[in-house]
């Protein structure tokens, strides 16, 4: 069995091959037999796990399996602990109730790298910073979840996958988990 994380770069497709012409995961991973497990959206940044176990792939991807991922997202605005409340408490999206297990405001992360193109800058509306942890992995949830409250995500990054984090990875980077890295117990 082999696991890889690799911190995918902001518009890459979370997939080998694209009839459009878009970048793919081919530039950045060669590891025959290895899928993601998962997926994260072209627009979004961060961790993405890929293996060639069928088992651990569902473990992941399913969402009954309720695996915890955590996010951090640039937001248009500043929430209040009142917009927090609701995030935790659960925002109705057209596909049901979608709540995060914590979500809290925090400073801009330390090592956030910078982004190519950068987001858009206004002078007039502020931005912040959420850290969000969801048992969840609805299309695009966060995203509709920050819009649900009246702050629309402009960066989105993963963070962590279960027991698995970003750490030190660059955009692009590849790591291979040792054999004593893989289990989700």
């Amino acid at each position: 069995m082999r696991v890889l994380l690799l911190n995918k770069p902001f518009r890459v497709l979370s997939q080998f091959t694209d009839e459009q012409g878009r970048e793919t995961l081919a530039r950045f991973v060669d590891a025959p037999d290895c899928y993601p497990a998962g997926r994260l959206d072209y627009d979004s940044e961060g961790l993405l796990v890929l293996t060639d176990d069928g088992r651990l792939k569902a473990r992941i991807s399913e969402p009954r399996y309720k695996l915890p991922k955590t996010y951090f997202a640039q937001v248009e605005g500043e929430p209040n602990e009142r917009t927090l409340k609701r995030l935790r408490a659960g925002v109705k999206l057209r596909d049901g109730r979608a709540r995060a297990l914590e979500v809290e405001h925090i400073e801009e992360p330390s090592w956030v790298w910078d982004r190519h193109p950068p987001i858009r800058f206004r002078k007039s509306v502020p931005t912040s910073w959420l850290r969000l942890t969801l048992a969840e992995g609805r299309n695009r949830q966060v995203r509709r979840m920050s819009a649900a409250v009246g702050l629309p995500t402009l960066r989105l990054i993963r963070w962590s996958v279960g027991p698995w984090e970003l750490g030190e990875l660059k955009p692009g980077q590849l790591r291979e988990l040792s054999e004593n890295e893989r289990s989700l117990d």
